[in-house]
Protein backbone atom coordinates (compact mmCIF):
# COMPACT_ATOMS: atom_id res chain seq x y z
CA UNK A 1 0.00 0.00 0.00
CA UNK A 2 1.56 3.64 -1.20
CA UNK A 3 1.10 5.91 1.53
CA UNK A 4 2.74 8.76 -1.01
CA UNK A 5 -0.74 11.04 -0.80
CA UNK A 6 -0.37 14.34 0.92
CA UNK A 7 2.00 16.83 0.01
CA UNK A 8 5.26 15.50 -1.60
CA UNK A 9 8.38 16.22 -0.65
CA UNK A 10 11.23 17.08 -3.35
CA UNK A 11 14.69 16.76 -1.60
CA UNK A 12 16.85 17.12 -4.88
CA UNK A 13 19.82 19.64 -5.15
CA UNK A 14 17.53 22.08 -7.22
CA UNK A 15 14.88 23.03 -7.66
CA UNK A 16 14.91 23.52 -3.77
CA UNK A 17 11.37 23.59 -1.77
CA UNK A 18 9.56 27.38 -2.58
CA UNK A 19 8.14 28.76 0.40
CA UNK A 20 4.42 29.36 0.27
CA UNK A 21 5.08 33.26 0.24
CA UNK A 22 7.63 33.26 -2.41
CA UNK A 23 4.85 31.17 -4.34
CA UNK A 24 2.14 34.06 -3.12
CA UNK A 25 4.44 36.03 -4.42
CA UNK A 26 4.32 35.77 -8.02
CA UNK A 27 0.68 35.06 -8.28
CA UNK A 28 -0.07 38.46 -9.23
CA UNK A 29 -0.74 40.17 -12.23
CA UNK A 30 2.10 41.12 -14.96
CA UNK A 31 3.08 44.83 -13.93
CA UNK A 32 4.24 47.92 -16.18
CA UNK A 33 7.74 47.18 -17.52
CA UNK A 34 8.81 50.24 -18.33
CA UNK A 35 8.60 52.42 -15.05
CA UNK A 36 7.16 52.74 -11.60
CA UNK A 37 7.33 49.60 -8.79
CA UNK A 38 9.42 47.59 -11.48
CA UNK A 39 12.16 50.14 -11.46
CA UNK A 40 12.26 50.05 -7.38
CA UNK A 41 11.85 45.91 -7.33
CA UNK A 42 15.01 45.34 -9.77
CA UNK A 43 16.90 48.06 -7.98
CA UNK A 44 16.32 46.43 -4.65
CA UNK A 45 16.87 42.58 -5.92
CA UNK A 46 20.43 44.00 -7.21
CA UNK A 47 21.12 45.41 -4.05
CA UNK A 48 19.98 42.47 -2.22
CA UNK A 49 22.13 39.98 -4.12
CA UNK A 50 25.13 41.84 -3.34
CA UNK A 51 24.21 41.79 0.36
CA UNK A 52 23.67 38.07 -0.27
CA UNK A 53 27.35 37.76 -1.16
CA UNK A 54 28.74 40.12 1.36
CA UNK A 55 30.26 41.84 -1.14
CA UNK A 56 30.50 45.54 -2.89
CA UNK A 57 31.40 44.05 -6.11
CA UNK A 58 29.06 44.71 -9.05
CA UNK A 59 26.11 42.11 -10.58
CA UNK A 60 24.24 41.20 -13.63
CA UNK A 61 20.84 39.43 -13.71
CA UNK A 62 20.03 37.11 -16.29
CA UNK A 63 16.91 35.27 -17.61
CA UNK A 64 19.12 31.83 -17.71
CA UNK A 65 19.79 28.75 -15.55
CA UNK A 66 23.19 28.13 -13.81
CA UNK A 67 25.31 27.06 -16.94
CA UNK A 68 23.95 30.46 -18.66
CA UNK A 69 25.55 32.03 -15.86
CA UNK A 70 28.64 30.06 -16.56
CA UNK A 71 28.50 31.02 -20.10
CA UNK A 72 28.24 34.72 -19.15
CA UNK A 73 30.97 34.64 -16.86
CA UNK A 74 33.07 33.12 -19.55
CA UNK A 75 32.32 35.88 -21.92
CA UNK A 76 32.92 38.74 -20.03
CA UNK A 77 36.23 38.02 -19.11
CA UNK A 78 38.20 35.65 -21.65
CA UNK A 79 39.04 36.59 -25.11
CA UNK A 80 39.14 33.60 -27.43
CA UNK A 81 42.70 31.50 -26.76
CA UNK A 82 43.08 32.83 -23.42
CA UNK A 83 43.87 29.95 -21.28
CA UNK A 84 42.01 29.20 -17.74
CA UNK A 85 43.05 26.94 -14.64
CA UNK A 86 39.85 24.61 -14.29
CA UNK A 87 39.88 23.14 -10.25
CA UNK A 88 37.86 19.72 -10.97
CA UNK A 89 35.98 18.72 -7.91
CA UNK A 90 33.61 16.87 -9.85
CA UNK A 91 31.04 17.34 -12.40
CA UNK A 92 30.39 20.54 -12.47
CA UNK A 93 33.82 21.79 -12.18
CA UNK A 94 34.97 19.81 -15.23
CA UNK A 95 31.32 21.16 -17.15
CA UNK A 96 32.26 24.50 -16.67
CA UNK A 97 36.18 24.29 -17.50
CA UNK A 98 34.12 22.43 -20.93
CA UNK A 99 32.04 25.07 -21.59
CA UNK A 100 35.19 27.49 -21.50
CA UNK A 101 36.82 25.09 -23.97
CA UNK A 102 34.06 25.51 -26.26
CA UNK A 103 33.99 28.97 -26.44
CA UNK A 104 37.36 28.92 -27.34
CA UNK A 105 39.38 29.20 -24.03
CA UNK A 106 42.01 27.14 -23.70
CA UNK A 107 41.69 25.02 -20.12
CA UNK A 108 44.60 23.25 -17.88
CA UNK A 109 42.83 20.72 -15.40
CA UNK A 110 43.79 20.00 -12.18
CA UNK A 111 41.78 16.91 -11.38
CA UNK A 112 40.92 16.53 -7.61
CA UNK A 113 38.79 12.93 -8.28
CA UNK A 114 35.44 12.70 -6.85
CA UNK A 115 36.12 12.43 -2.97
CA UNK A 116 38.41 15.61 -2.03
CA UNK A 117 39.00 19.09 -2.56
CA UNK A 118 40.75 21.47 -4.36
CA UNK A 119 44.23 21.06 -3.02
CA UNK A 120 45.84 24.78 -2.79
CA UNK A 121 49.26 23.71 -2.57
CA UNK A 122 48.61 22.09 -6.30
CA UNK A 123 47.19 25.21 -7.38
CA UNK A 124 50.10 27.22 -5.64
CA UNK A 125 52.85 25.04 -8.22
CA UNK A 126 50.42 25.40 -11.51
CA UNK A 127 50.14 29.28 -11.37
CA UNK A 128 54.13 29.59 -10.18
CA UNK A 129 54.80 26.88 -13.26
CA UNK A 130 52.90 29.92 -15.45
CA UNK A 131 55.77 32.36 -14.76
CA UNK A 132 54.82 34.48 -18.28
CA UNK A 133 51.54 34.73 -16.46
CA UNK A 134 49.65 33.04 -19.46
CA UNK A 135 46.43 31.83 -17.37
CA UNK A 136 43.93 34.63 -16.88
CA UNK A 137 41.76 33.05 -13.95
CA UNK A 138 40.98 29.55 -12.07
CA UNK A 139 37.81 28.35 -11.88
CA UNK A 140 37.00 26.86 -8.51
CA UNK A 141 33.07 25.21 -7.20
CA UNK A 142 32.33 26.26 -4.19
CA UNK A 143 30.29 23.39 -3.75
CA UNK A 144 29.47 20.36 -5.91
CA UNK A 145 26.21 19.58 -6.20
CA UNK A 146 27.22 16.14 -7.92
CA UNK A 147 30.28 15.15 -5.13
CA UNK A 148 28.84 17.33 -2.47
CA UNK A 149 32.41 18.38 -1.45
CA UNK A 150 32.82 22.13 -0.69
CA UNK A 151 35.82 24.17 -1.62
CA UNK A 152 37.84 26.35 0.71
CA UNK A 153 37.48 29.33 -1.80
CA UNK A 154 40.11 31.81 0.77
CA UNK A 155 42.82 29.02 0.72
CA UNK A 156 42.67 29.04 -2.95
CA UNK A 157 43.01 32.46 -3.39
CA UNK A 158 45.95 32.53 -0.76
CA UNK A 159 47.43 29.88 -2.62
CA UNK A 160 46.97 32.56 -6.28
CA UNK A 161 48.44 35.15 -4.04
CA UNK A 162 51.58 33.05 -3.06
CA UNK A 163 51.91 32.26 -6.39
CA UNK A 164 52.28 36.26 -6.99
CA UNK A 165 50.36 35.11 -10.17
CA UNK A 166 47.15 37.83 -11.00
CA UNK A 167 44.59 35.25 -12.15
CA UNK A 168 41.47 36.18 -10.81
CA UNK A 169 39.66 33.53 -8.77
CA UNK A 170 35.83 32.70 -10.57
CA UNK A 171 33.80 30.96 -8.41
CA UNK A 172 30.73 28.98 -9.02
CA UNK A 173 27.88 29.56 -5.74
CA UNK A 174 25.50 27.91 -7.78
CA UNK A 175 24.71 25.23 -4.93
CA UNK A 176 26.04 26.83 -1.86
CA UNK A 177 24.70 30.86 -2.02
CA UNK A 178 22.05 31.46 0.66
CA UNK A 179 22.97 27.61 2.49
CA UNK A 180 26.85 28.01 3.20
CA UNK A 181 29.22 30.35 4.37
CA UNK A 182 30.30 32.80 1.29
CA UNK A 183 31.68 35.87 1.83
CA UNK A 184 32.76 37.47 -1.88
CA UNK A 185 34.88 40.39 -0.36
CA UNK A 186 36.55 38.99 2.61
CA UNK A 187 37.67 35.98 0.77
CA UNK A 188 39.15 37.65 -2.74
CA UNK A 189 36.75 35.87 -5.29
CA UNK A 190 36.80 38.20 -8.37
CA UNK A 191 33.61 36.47 -10.32
CA UNK A 192 30.82 34.43 -8.74
CA UNK A 193 28.01 32.60 -10.44
CA UNK A 194 24.55 31.48 -8.83
CA UNK A 195 20.85 31.12 -9.96
CA UNK A 196 17.68 31.25 -8.65
CA UNK A 197 16.32 28.24 -7.51
CA UNK A 198 18.85 26.58 -4.99
CA UNK A 199 19.76 28.08 -1.71
CA UNK A 200 17.78 31.73 -3.07
CA UNK A 201 14.10 29.40 -3.21
CA UNK A 202 13.19 31.01 -5.97
CA UNK A 203 12.02 28.89 -9.34
CA UNK A 204 14.44 28.14 -11.96
CA UNK A 205 14.87 31.12 -14.78
CA UNK A 206 17.46 33.63 -13.20
CA UNK A 207 21.03 33.29 -13.28
CA UNK A 208 23.75 35.91 -11.73
CA UNK A 209 26.94 36.95 -11.70
CA UNK A 210 29.12 39.38 -9.42
CA UNK A 211 32.18 40.79 -10.55
CA UNK A 212 34.94 43.10 -8.73
CA UNK A 213 36.94 46.06 -10.13
CA UNK A 214 39.07 43.74 -11.48
CA UNK A 215 37.31 41.67 -13.23
CA UNK A 216 35.43 44.96 -14.83
CA UNK A 217 39.15 46.00 -16.10
CA UNK A 218 39.41 42.47 -17.85
CA UNK A 219 36.06 43.04 -19.40
CA UNK A 220 37.44 45.54 -21.25
CA UNK A 221 39.71 43.47 -23.27
CA UNK A 222 37.23 40.26 -23.61
CA UNK A 223 36.40 39.39 -27.20
CA UNK A 224 33.94 36.71 -26.48
CA UNK A 225 31.13 38.69 -25.30
CA UNK A 226 27.75 39.23 -27.24
CA UNK A 227 25.21 42.20 -26.61
CA UNK A 228 23.09 40.11 -24.59
CA UNK A 229 25.67 38.48 -22.04
CA UNK A 230 27.30 41.56 -21.41
CA UNK A 231 27.30 42.49 -18.20
CA UNK A 232 27.76 45.86 -18.23
CA UNK A 233 24.83 47.59 -19.07
CA UNK A 234 23.06 44.94 -16.31
CA UNK A 235 25.14 46.17 -13.68
CA UNK A 236 25.05 49.99 -14.63
CA UNK A 237 21.89 50.44 -16.07
CA UNK A 238 20.34 53.78 -17.60
CA UNK A 239 16.59 52.19 -17.74
CA UNK A 240 15.00 49.40 -16.20
CA UNK A 241 14.99 47.09 -19.14
CA UNK A 242 18.80 47.14 -19.21
CA UNK A 243 19.12 44.77 -15.81
CA UNK A 244 17.83 42.03 -17.90
CA UNK A 245 18.63 42.17 -21.74
CA UNK A 246 14.95 43.12 -22.53
CA UNK A 247 11.60 42.79 -20.86
CA UNK A 248 11.75 42.16 -17.42
CA UNK A 249 10.95 38.95 -15.63
CA UNK A 250 8.57 40.05 -13.59
CA UNK A 251 7.23 37.18 -12.01
CA UNK A 252 10.50 35.89 -10.71
CA UNK A 253 11.83 39.10 -9.39
CA UNK A 254 8.37 38.99 -7.67
CA UNK A 255 9.62 36.02 -5.97
CA UNK A 256 13.10 36.78 -5.68
CA UNK A 257 12.38 39.69 -3.97
CA UNK A 258 10.46 37.72 -1.02
CA UNK A 259 12.80 35.12 -0.66
CA UNK A 260 15.69 37.73 -0.32
CA UNK A 261 13.34 39.52 2.89
CA UNK A 262 12.99 36.20 4.01
CA UNK A 263 16.84 35.88 3.71
CA UNK A 264 18.57 38.62 4.98
CA UNK A 265 15.95 41.26 6.92
CA UNK A 266 13.65 38.09 8.69
CA UNK A 267 16.25 35.07 9.77
CA UNK A 268 19.22 36.68 8.78
CA UNK A 269 22.12 35.40 6.69
CA UNK A 270 24.47 34.05 9.53
CA UNK A 271 20.97 31.98 11.07
CA UNK A 272 20.39 30.89 7.61
CA UNK A 273 24.22 29.39 7.20
CA UNK A 274 23.76 27.80 10.43
CA UNK A 275 20.68 26.10 10.42
CA UNK A 276 21.96 24.42 7.33
CA UNK A 277 24.99 23.78 9.06
CA UNK A 278 22.57 21.78 11.65
CA UNK A 279 20.68 19.85 9.10
CA UNK A 280 23.74 19.10 7.41
CA UNK A 281 24.86 17.50 10.35
CA UNK A 282 21.68 15.53 10.97
CA UNK A 283 21.85 13.37 7.47
CA UNK A 284 25.58 13.00 8.69
CA UNK A 285 24.66 11.43 11.62
CA UNK A 286 22.36 9.05 10.16
CA UNK A 287 24.19 7.73 7.22
CA UNK A 288 27.34 7.28 9.35
CA UNK A 289 25.32 4.94 11.79
CA UNK A 290 23.54 3.11 9.32
CA UNK A 291 26.85 2.78 7.37
CA UNK A 292 28.11 0.71 10.51
CA UNK A 293 26.27 -2.47 9.74
CA UNK A 294 25.62 -2.15 5.83
CA UNK A 295 27.68 -0.96 2.83
CA UNK A 296 26.42 2.66 3.07
CA UNK A 297 28.56 5.38 3.11
CA UNK A 298 29.45 9.23 2.97
CA UNK A 299 31.01 9.90 -0.41
CA UNK A 300 33.20 12.93 1.63
CA UNK A 301 35.20 11.42 4.53
CA UNK A 302 35.31 14.91 6.30
CA UNK A 303 33.35 16.57 7.49
CA UNK A 304 35.35 20.24 7.16
CA UNK A 305 35.16 19.42 3.68
CA UNK A 306 31.16 18.26 3.48
CA UNK A 307 28.58 20.94 1.55
CA UNK A 308 25.71 21.84 3.56
CA UNK A 309 23.87 21.95 1.24
CA UNK A 310 23.02 18.86 -0.48
CA UNK A 311 24.69 15.40 0.64
CA UNK A 312 26.28 12.40 -1.74
CA UNK A 313 26.21 9.03 -0.27
CA UNK A 314 26.52 5.21 -1.53
CA UNK A 315 24.30 2.76 -0.81
CA UNK A 316 25.56 -0.66 -2.18
CA UNK A 317 24.59 -3.20 -4.55
CA UNK A 318 21.88 -0.72 -6.66
CA UNK A 319 20.61 -0.04 -2.96
CA UNK A 320 20.36 4.25 -3.68
CA UNK A 321 18.27 3.38 -6.73
CA UNK A 322 16.04 0.98 -5.34
CA UNK A 323 15.61 3.32 -2.07
CA UNK A 324 14.92 6.23 -4.29
CA UNK A 325 11.88 4.38 -6.06
CA UNK A 326 10.70 2.92 -3.14
CA UNK A 327 10.76 6.24 -1.12
CA UNK A 328 9.33 8.31 -4.60
CA UNK A 329 6.08 5.90 -4.71
CA UNK A 330 5.36 4.41 -1.39
CA UNK A 331 6.05 7.74 0.81
CA UNK A 332 6.07 10.67 -1.35
CA UNK A 333 9.70 11.78 -1.42
CA UNK A 334 12.06 12.19 -4.10
CA UNK A 335 15.97 12.14 -3.49
CA UNK A 336 18.67 13.13 -6.27
CA UNK A 337 20.17 10.91 -8.59
CA UNK A 338 23.74 10.21 -8.49
CA UNK A 339 25.85 12.18 -10.92
CA UNK A 340 28.65 11.68 -12.11
CA UNK A 341 29.50 8.94 -10.02
CA UNK A 342 29.78 6.26 -12.24
CA UNK A 343 29.30 5.08 -15.45
CA UNK A 344 25.10 4.97 -16.63
CA UNK A 345 24.35 1.63 -17.39
CA UNK A 346 26.79 0.30 -15.33
CA UNK A 347 26.10 -1.77 -12.14
CA UNK A 348 27.36 0.93 -9.71
CA UNK A 349 25.28 3.70 -11.31
CA UNK A 350 22.87 2.45 -8.60
CA UNK A 351 24.95 2.96 -5.89
CA UNK A 352 24.61 6.60 -5.10
CA UNK A 353 21.86 9.02 -4.32
CA UNK A 354 22.02 12.66 -2.95
CA UNK A 355 19.90 14.54 -0.36
CA UNK A 356 19.52 17.74 -0.79
CA UNK A 357 18.74 20.14 2.75
CA UNK A 358 19.28 23.35 0.86
CA UNK A 359 16.42 26.87 0.75
CA UNK A 360 13.59 26.56 3.06
CA UNK A 361 14.14 23.36 5.17
CA UNK A 362 13.71 23.20 8.42
CA UNK A 363 14.14 20.17 11.46
CA UNK A 364 11.15 18.48 10.74
CA UNK A 365 11.46 18.37 6.66
CA UNK A 366 14.63 16.72 7.23
CA UNK A 367 14.02 14.21 9.73
CA UNK A 368 10.91 13.49 8.40
CA UNK A 369 13.01 12.30 4.87
CA UNK A 370 15.40 10.34 7.16
CA UNK A 371 12.97 8.56 8.79
CA UNK A 372 10.98 7.59 5.80
CA UNK A 373 14.99 6.56 4.37
CA UNK A 374 15.20 4.43 7.27
CA UNK A 375 11.68 2.95 6.86
CA UNK A 376 12.68 1.75 3.09
CA UNK A 377 15.72 0.29 3.84
CA UNK A 378 13.63 -1.45 6.44
CA UNK A 379 10.89 -1.95 3.78
CA UNK A 380 13.97 -3.07 1.46
CA UNK A 381 15.74 -5.47 3.48
CA UNK A 382 18.85 -2.96 2.47
CA UNK A 383 21.35 -3.88 5.40
CA UNK A 384 22.04 -1.01 8.03
CA UNK A 385 23.06 -0.31 11.26
CA UNK A 386 20.57 0.46 14.06
CA UNK A 387 19.87 4.24 15.61
CA UNK A 388 20.21 6.27 12.73
CA UNK A 389 17.15 8.83 13.41
CA UNK A 390 18.30 8.80 16.59
CA UNK A 391 21.59 10.15 16.02
CA UNK A 392 20.02 12.62 13.49
CA UNK A 393 17.72 13.82 16.10
CA UNK A 394 20.77 14.25 18.46
CA UNK A 395 22.53 16.31 16.00
CA UNK A 396 19.11 18.48 15.51
CA UNK A 397 18.80 18.86 19.70
CA UNK A 398 22.56 19.58 19.56
CA UNK A 399 22.21 22.30 17.10
CA UNK A 400 18.95 23.83 18.82
CA UNK A 401 20.57 23.76 21.99
CA UNK A 402 23.65 26.34 20.60
CA UNK A 403 20.75 29.14 19.20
Amino acid sequence: MSLAQGRPYLAIPGPSTMPDRVLAAMHRPAPNIYEGEIEEIAARVASNLRRVALSSSHVAIYIANGHGAWEASIANVFSRGDKALGLVTGRFGNIWALSCAAMGVEVERLDFGLKAPADPARVEAALRADPRHEIKAVLLTHVDTATSVRNDVAAVRAAIDAAGHPALLMVDCIASLGCDEFRMDDWGADVMVAASQKGLMTPPGLGFVWFSDRALEANRKADLVTPYWNWQPRAFPELVYQYFGGTSPTHHLFGLDEALKMILEEEGLEHVWTRHATLARAVWAAFETWGKEGDIALNIADPAHRAHSVTAARIGAGGAQRLRGWLETQAGVTLGIGLGMAEPGTPEAGDFLRVAHMGHVNAHMTLGALATMEAGMQALAIPHGQGGLAAAAAAVARGAGQA
